[in-house]
């Protein structure tokens, strides 16, 4: 129980950090890690024996919401066909998301949650080359002013 806490004292601290950095991708791993765990908590409430109905209406809610804020942040004209469909995978998700609620069918849940998984694998690969980037650029700044 112990470790529990300070496991989550700790993602806590790193996801803070992440939203006051001035980094994008930072952000944005932050809401895919949050929305992919909205919504398998959503997933592993839907058997209505061992639902906790109210935790998953909370995670539909704050999966929903992640997921307007990810629509809402895309730049179509600068992201083009890669913002229009990550536009359509959000909505997909959405849909999803909603259906499931009504009809308490995992499929298309399960399918949308393995869709995002694989987006924010991809974001976190660019979070780490953009970080790294920018920490030899830093260093060489750093070396050629000494």
């Amino acid at each position: 129980m112990k470790n529990s806490k300070m496991l989550n004292a700790y993602a806590n601290s790193e996801r803070e950090a992440a939203v006051d950095s001035e980094d994008p991708h930072a952000l944005i791993c932050v809401l895919y890690d949050e929305l992919y765990r909205s919504m398998n908590i959503f997933f592993t409430n839907l058997e209505k024996k061992n639902a906790d109905l109210e935790l998953r209406g909370k995670a539909l809610s704050k999966s929903l919401s992640i997921i307007y804020a990810l629509q809402t942040s895309l730049n179509f004209e600068a992201g083009g066909e890669i913002a229009e469909n990550l536009f359509r995978l959000y909505e997909y998700a959405r849909q999803q998301l909603l259906e499931c609620a009504k009809t308490e069918e995992p499929d298309g849940i399960k399918a949308a949650i393995n869709s995002l998984s694989e987006i924010r694998d991809a974001w976190r690969m660019t979070a780490v080359r953009t970080a790294g980037g920018l920490q030899n650029s830093q260093a060489e700044a750093q070396t050629r002013a000494s």
